[in-house]
């Protein structure tokens, strides 16, 4: 039986690598995919990872229809056994649910990878509908790390070297270069950092002043 496959977690957890991975693996066993992406890092049209791996890709625009694309595919003749599916996130909600359907009705596997919750620690709506919906949500288990060493459990943006919590919520950036922020630049960070707004650059601003002498 086809399954709907949510795999899930921070930022720099390896989803992307997985889903690289995964499209790999299922090839080399004679099986036909397409691959998906939306606002990735690398450009229109491109699933990347932070490792460097590239993969050609179809970007799914708002309004694009995986129903659509699938059984035009297949009445012309094509072969489809499964869906990857990157950035999932940013997917419409009435999109994941023609992933479910796809997977009910034409017998064909949805890997689908994504980011839970944005920088505001709110649901993506495409998150929260595959919840919802998948017939397994797999947390990974490569373990991003907070600048302090723990766990990191929380997505933070930054503008202008500055952690925000407001604003527009798909913007796509990185965190490549932290010697100079980027205009909008992204962190993980645990939740008791996030909750304090410390990034990495405001922890080793702090940690650069000097501490007053118990002497007047």
């Amino acid at each position: 039986m086809a399954e709907l496959l949510f795999f899930t977690g921070t930022m720099d957890s390896g989803k992307s690598t997985l889903a690289l991975q995964t499209n790999h693996n299922h090839a080399a066993r004679g099986r036909i995919g397409r691959i998906f992406t939306t606002h990735d890092r690398a450009g229109e049209a491109i699933l990347s990872s932070r490792l460097g791996l590239e993969h050609e890709a179809i970007e799914v625009h708002h309004g694009f229809d995986f129903w659509r694309y699938v059984v035009d595919a297949l009445t012309h003749g094509a072969r489809i056994d499964y869906l990857i599916c990157d950035e999932a996130q940013f997917y419409a909600p009435e999109q994941i649910d023609q992933l479910a359907r796809i997977v009910d009705e034409l017998q064909i596997d949805v890997f689908a990878f994504g980011i839970l919750s944005d920088f505001r620690t709110q649901l993506f709506d495409g998150s929260r509908r595959l919840v919802e919906l998948a017939d397994r949500t797999q947390v990974l288990q490569v373990e991003a790390l907070c600048w302090c060493g723990k766990t990191a459990t929380h997505n933070a943006r930054t503008e202008n070297g500055e952690m925000v919590t407001e604003g527009e919520v798909i913007v796509v950036g990185d965190v490549e270069d932290r010697q100079k922020p980027a205009d909008v630049a992204y962190e993980v960070l645990c939740r008791q950092h996030h909750r304090r707004r410390m990034t990495a650059a405001r922890a080793r601003a702090v940690s650069m002043v000097s501490e007053p002498l118990p002497f007047s």
